[in-house]
């Protein structure tokens, strides 16, 4: 297949890498339904009007906006070759301090978004007997650190899913991957995509300390370079056999192996006791 008989789904376009990726994929003639909150201000962004390109405003969160968002894209181009679950943004907060509100409204859009939209698009790939998934992780899908909880367990969540659906669709021709980024620099901690929790706690010295440091000093200092990760999203598509887990920055390789190496030790310092609990031991 030529690149202009294959169709890019991508959701979160408005900024960062999902525009990015965006613009690089209808430089390189593929066809490019995107979705947002706001299509005026994408057709802005991505300034030009070509037939390769389906702007869609959607709502991911309503499983009829997000049918539509797809009848949309194959009533245009036919067929669904590339997912791309790229909508989601960043609450920052302890666990006491996220309201149940703010809880909720994070995991409607990193996951049950994600949700909706993969399960619309699944019946069509499965039809085609083809198809590759690529699921907007992060390295802190891996692990956790202090007032990051509630945005992490999102990406937990992501993480969770793609592993059970690589097995689930494997059988279907379809491929899955985890994007799995440290941090990238765009306008991510610095623009609507991060929240922070409405009602701080300020004995919570640690986390106010943290969000101060992610506003005002890691802002255009991250390692990631968005045009690299975007290319690398194209390029994975193209492997034979892609993996699960790709991890982008050399911050994502040691946060992850920092994980890696901290699970084992805790592991096998209690080997004795994990298996002190079977039947006759």
């Amino acid at each position: 297949m030529k690149n202009q008989d294959k169709t890019w789904f991508i959701t979160g376009t408005s900024q960062g890498i999902g525009l990015i990726l965006v613009k690089q994929l209808l430089a390189q003639g593929y066809n490019v339904a995107a979705t947002v909150r706001n299509v005026k201000s994408l057709k802005k962004a991505v300034g030009i009007s070509s037939p390769n390109f389906l702007p869609l405003e959607v709502d991911l969160v309503n499983e009829s906006s997000v049918k539509q968002a797809v009848k949309d894209t194959l009533a245009q181009f036919e067929s669904i070759e590339y997912l791309v679950n790229n909508a989601g943004y960043g609450l920052i907060g302890g666990i006491e301090e996220s309201s149940d509100a703010e809880v909720r409204a994070n995991f409607d859009v990193n996951v049950f978004g994600l949700l909706n939209v993969t399960r619309a698009i699944l019946p069509h790939m499965r039809a085609a007997k083809y198809g590759h998934i690529i699921n907007l992780s992060s390295v802190f899908g891996l692990l956790a650190g202090a007032g990051w909880g509630i945005y992490c367990s999102t990406k937990f969540a992501v993480e969770a899913i793609s592993e059970a659906l690589v097995q689930e669709v494997k059988p279907f021709g379809i491929k899955v991957t985890l994007i799995e980024p440290g941090y990238v620099r765009t306008n991510f901690l610095n623009s609507s995509s991060l929240i922070t929790s409405s009602e701080p706690i300020e004995a919570y010295t640690g986390i106010r300390d943290a969000v101060r440091s992610h506003q005002e000093d890691l802002p255009g200092k991250q390692l990631g370079d968005p045009e690299k990760v975007a290319a690398l999203i194209v390029e994975v598509t193209k492997w034979p056999e892609p993996p699960l887990h790709l991890l982008t920055g050399s911050d994502a390789y040691q946060f992850a192996n920092y994980k890696i190496d901290s699970l084992k030790n805790e592991i096998e310092a209690n080997k004795d006791f994990t298996f002190s609990t079977d039947f006759g031991a």
